[in-house]
């Protein structure tokens, strides 16, 4: 597994040619900024959260501004940008995480986390403290607060009369599209798919066209691309309670005066918060759309997924990066 440090996070942001601005000078009574990078839309509940929450609480110091869509950075190079001091924030996965530090991985691995409570759970319990101080000191970004995505589930363009799917055996050949970090790779792997590395952007016509035979993600993010669109089923898997973590620039951050941080913490903290609330709500209550645009959703053999999915695991070159105990007492933090 390739693993970046900030130093070569650096070196690489400086070798296409960006120019820092992620920490603008900040003169007498004029404003910082804040610019933040995300691959997803506008209308995503993380989008909504940190725009609707977390900027009018930092507006009295800081301006607040979002690329969208991947409009700023592509997906998957945010960290870098931030390491490389040409971004002040992104919304961070576990396995973007894990590109730079394998341990990173258990967090997102299959079935390990249990829900968008146990996710609180584990980020505030002191296993993560050596997680978030690796990031800080090796690539300078400050891990804020956790952002519950959801329950991701195999959405396929082939109806189910065509391919039922109820055991990780029944995926076999078929190419599921995942993002391109190892993490995301092996998680597809172990579900039985052939994993199709895919920028995010360009999901949707990849299901249109058939270059992809599907793509996995939360009920709420399949209705905000309108996937329902352009595939004919979605098996609830549930193979991984996803997460996303508010990253921002630790330079930004420590150019800040002591109320300033709290003040950032505050607002990361409640913009998770309602995000979470959100993105529950829209997931509890989007099956029924989803199955009016003619998309039939049902349940697989759990155990026999996770079972599978688990198995792979053991022994694994990612399993064999984390942190002795960690998995038991994220165990232990669960119902």
């Amino acid at each position: 597994m390739l693993k970046f440090t900030r130093r070569s996070a650096i070196a690489s942001v400086a070798a296409l040619g960006l120019v820092a601005t992620a920490i603008p000078a900040m003169a007498d009574g004029q404003k910082m900024t804040f610019t933040l990078a995300t691959s997803g839309s506008e209308t995503d509940q993380r989008s909504v959260a940190m725009a609707s929450v977390f900027a009018p609480m930092v507006a009295e110091f800081a301006d607040y501004q979002p690329g969208y869509n991947g409009t700023l950075f592509a997906q998957g190079t945010e960290l870098e940008a931030i390491a490389g001091g040409n971004l002040t924030m992104s919304i961070a996965s576990a396995q973007e995480l894990a590109q730079f530090f394998p341990e990173f991985s258990i967090f997102a691995t299959g079935y390990v986390h249990q829900d968008a409570a146990h996710q609180v759970s584990v980020f505030n319990d002191p296993l993560m403290d050596p997680f978030k101080k690796t990031a800080e000191e090796e690539l300078g970004v400050k891990l804020l607060s956790v952002m519950y995505l959801g329950r991701r589930h195999v959405n396929l363009r082939q109806t189910r009369a065509e391919l039922d799917v109820q055991t990780p055996a029944d995926l076999a050949g078929v190419n599921l599209r995942m993002p391109g970090t190892d993490a995301w790779q092996f998680l597809g792997s172990a579900l039985g798919a052939s994993p199709t590395p895919l920028a995010f952007s360009e999901v949707y016509t990849s299901l249109s066209s058939g270059a992809i035979d599907g793509q996995d993600n939360p009920l709420p993010t399949v209705v905000d691309q309108k996937f329902y669109e352009v595939t004919k089923q979605i098996a609830l898997t549930s193979h991984l309670v996803d997460l996303n973590y508010i990253a921002f620039s630790k330079e930004t951050w420590d150019g800040l005066t002591a109320d300033q941080q709290l003040t950032v913490q505050r607002a990361a903290d409640a913009a998770a918060a309602y995000g979470r609330l959100k993105q529950l709500d829209k997931e509890n209550n989007l099956a029924d759309f989803i199955r009016s645009q003619g998309v039939e959703i049902y349940t697989p053999d759990l155990e026999a997924f996770r079972t599978h999915v688990q198995a792979q695991y053991v022994g694994s070159e990612a399993a064999a990066s984390w942190p002795k105990g960690v998995l038991e007492r994220i165990n232990e933090l669960g119902n």
